[in-house]
């Protein structure tokens, strides 16, 4: 049963997510149509990438009805109205990151995918790798005993990048990219919501945030330190230390293709593009892609399998990413968000980013409407 795709703009990650899905097989992902503001855009983008339709507004590609799933990959003052757009259509939606701007955007935005029935997920890519699925296997079996401290970074100069500095546009190094180090800790700690949040940072002329320390306190004793900035190349690593082990994200870590785990090394290579990429890595955006649609009602009203099938399955196949959508399929019964990323995952990053932005003094025009 394939998974029809349309594409919300035409631009650089758009351009990789659709590569990305070329890396899956053609009976399970189809991309259908492509909406961007010019047509024109649209249709460079259509022939490019052998898309059937070309749209030249997103009111268009919503009224499509042969669409499953719109991918979003506006930036990020953008996700609420369209993605509203789209649900309101009834199609299922997977929203590039941030999800929106602030706690009060993603609320409207959850609300809106219980409102129309629809699935909605927050597109954190990194989640979805294999490395950061085999993280997961190896806290929940205790392999490095209790996590006591995380250290997340991701440091890059991006100031020459209009939508990495311009208010309007949802610039600032902690939504673009220290949403990444917060997120990875907000996985380690299974969605905990942690005791204290401490932030302090520095922003540019542009009143956005050029660099921030977040340190979060969570029950236990245990803490994270996210370290974040747009002016400088930082070793971009996570770093997870147990009363009984230590688990290493070499860079990059947002993208992970490797891990350590007491200082041993495996590799998870990411599949090979088909066309050049603007980003690194971004085939793995096939891991996130697997993940939503797998979950639509009209994807599992034909399985049925017990839960030892889950469990056995699970374990032997899920790390491969290929056979997530399975995975996924066989025991998501229609549900309407994902478990790995679920609404509460994306309301509580917000919530927290929203805090951290307070502490530093970055605000955007949608903080008080």
């Amino acid at each position: 049963m394939v998974i029809r795709w349309g594409i919300c703009s035409a631009g650089k990650i758009s351009h990789d997510f659709t590569v990305a899905l070329k890396t899956l097989r053609a009976e399970d992902h189809q991309v259908v149509a492509v909406a961007a503001r010019d047509l024109k855009h649209a249709q460079e983008f259509a022939q490019r990438h052998s898309v059937p339709r070309a749209y030249g507004s997103y009111e268009d590609l919503a009224k499509d009805p042969e669409i499953d799933v719109v991918y979003v990959g506006t930036i990020h003052p953008h996700h609420l109205s369209v993605g509203v757009l789209f649900m309101n259509a009834q199609k299922n939606v997977l929203c590039e990151k941030p999800l929106a701007m602030n706690l009060k955007e993603v609320q409207e935005l959850i609300a809106s995918a219980q409102k129309n029935h629809v699935f909605l997920m927050e597109a954190v890519w990194t989640r979805f790798f294999p490395v950061s699925v085999e993280i997961s296997r190896l806290l929940s079996r205790g392999e490095v005993g209790e996590v006591k401290v995380v250290r997340a970074e991701f440091g890059a100069p991006l100031t020459h990048v209009p939508r990495a500095v311009r208010k309007d546009l949802g610039g600032g190094a902690l939504l673009d990219i220290g949403v990444y180090c917060l997120q990875f800790v907000l996985m380690v700690f299974n969605g905990e919501k942690p005791e204290s949040i401490q932030a302090t940072g520095v922003c540019l002329d542009t009143g956005v945030d050029e660099a921030m320390v977040v340190t979060l306190k969570f029950s236990g004793h245990r803490l994270a330190v996210c370290t974040c900035t747009i002016t400088a190349e930082l070793p971009n690593e996570v770093v997870i230390v147990g009363t009984k082990g230590t688990i290493k994200v070499p860079a990059h870590m947002w993208c992970p293709t490797s891990l350590m785990v007491n200082g041993v090394e495996t590799q998870y290579p990411v599949p090979e593009p088909a066309l050049p990429l603007n980003f690194i890595n971004s085939t793995g955006m096939c891991y996130e892609a697997e993940e939503g649609p797998a979950l639509l009602p009209s994807q599992v009203q034909n399985y049925t399998i017990n839960t030892h099938n889950f469990t056995h399955l699970r374990q032997k196949q899920v790390v491969t990413g290929r056979w997530a959508c399975v995975f996924t399929v066989l025991c998501g019964a229609g549900l309407k968000e994902s478990s790995r990323m679920s609404h509460a995952d994306s309301a509580l990053l917000a919530e927290i980013m929203d805090e951290a932005r307070r502490q530093v003094g970055v605000v955007y025009s949608q903080d008080s409407l």
